[in-house]
């Protein structure tokens, strides 16, 4: 004979409607009350069944992640791979399946959300910045359907919950990082000038170096696609510039691994003539020869955030928007390793 939620509720001292009310979230229900349910739970092995919750509640339990089918060479990274598994996780410890979709950056690829947000698939959804419309934000703040942005939006004037890295902490870090091992004429390759990310890195590149009283030239400041072929030429026109710079802030590891090549091949030692660092910690960086240093962050902590974030709206929408970056740390490693004069 199957445990029900009567059973429960016998057990626990309390009325069925008030088991029901714990297992759903909604009212207020003292601890130590919600504990001898969960107890009483325990003890008679119950389990609740999710599909008879949903149809009571109106409610799918499953939020959505969008992806750009548009731009696979994002989610083919390990930094996408882990900010999933993040979300994965934390949906899975509120009760919440993951449905992944995919949709692209204009107006008529976001059709696959909207259906699954008309058909009642899903209560809330989580879709990168590079997705992100401003008249589909605005539809969906007005029918307060639950929304986490996976970047920050920048000028779009909508009020929403996003979650990011602090990119221009992470570009001041990576400054001060060479600066402390003594490197002075720090260049900066980025994979792409339009993207917010890459600005901001950027802006707190300049920042750390200002704050130094280092100069900077705009020739320093350069971009290529995300390879190693378009990255070494870009590295070797660097390197031709009359003011040579000593070290280099990448943003990925296959441009930081051309730069350390093409140094390298130039007869510069790594990191004694050249520094190398990047954004993000991968195989790629840890396994290189040297090492390459990397300013790094917690994509996982980053993606259970979004999703937290995202079920706190749907069950609990009188909070309101949360905005949410996360601080980057330094792993140091070989490509950065000149000796300082305090450590001589």
């Amino acid at each position: 004979m199957s445990i029900t939620i009567r059973d429960v509720a016998k057990a626990a001292g309390v009325s069925p409607s008030t088991v029901s009310r714990a297992l759903n979230n909604k009212g207020t229900i003292s601890e130590e009350t919600c504990e001898r349910i969960y107890q009483a739970m325990r003890e008679l092995k119950y389990v609740p069944n999710d599909m008879a919750r949903s149809f009571a509640n109106g409610s799918p339990r499953a939020i959505a992640i969008a992806i750009n089918v548009a731009d696979a060479q994002a989610y083919s990274n390990s930094f996408f791979n882990k900010m999933v598994f993040g979300i994965e996780t934390a949906a899975h410890q509120s009760g919440y399946n993951l449905i992944v979709t995919n949709a692209t950056a204009d107006r008529e690829g976001l059709g696959s959300i909207e259906r699954l947000i008309m058909g009642k698939k899903i209560d809330g959804i989580l879709f990168p910045v590079s997705l992100v419309q401003p008249d589909f934000l605005k539809a969906l703040g007005n029918n307060s359907f639950p929304c986490v942005i996976l970047g920050r939006p920048g000028s779009i004037d909508v009020d929403t919950s996003w979650v990011d890295i602090d990119n221009e902490q992470a570009g001041m870090l990576a400054a001060s990082h060479l600066i402390d091992k003594g490197y002075r004429r720090i260049a900066f390759l980025s994979n792409g000038e339009k993207e917010l990310f890459n600005q901001d890195r950027i802006s707190g590149y300049q920042n750390a170096l200002k704050n130094r009283q280092l100069e900077s030239e705009d020739a320093w400041i350069c971009h290529a696609p995300s390879s190693l072929e378009k990255g070494k030429e870009r590295v070797r026109q660097l390197l031709d510039y009359p003011i040579k710079p000593d070290a280099i802030i990448c943003s990925d590891e296959k441009l930081a691994l051309a730069a350390t090549r093409v140094a390298m091949a130039a007869g510069y030692r790594v990191p004694e003539d050249f520094g190398v660092l990047c954004f993000d910690d991968t195989a790629v960086t840890e396994l290189a020869e040297p090492g390459i240093t990397c300013v790094d962050v917690d994509t996982f902590e980053l993606g259970k955030l979004a999703a937290e974030n995202l079920i706190r709206q749907i069950e609990k929408p009188e909070k309101g928007s949360r905005r949410v970056q996360l601080t980057t740390h330094i792993i140091e490693r070989d490509s950065t390793g000149r000796k300082t004069e305090r450590e001589e």
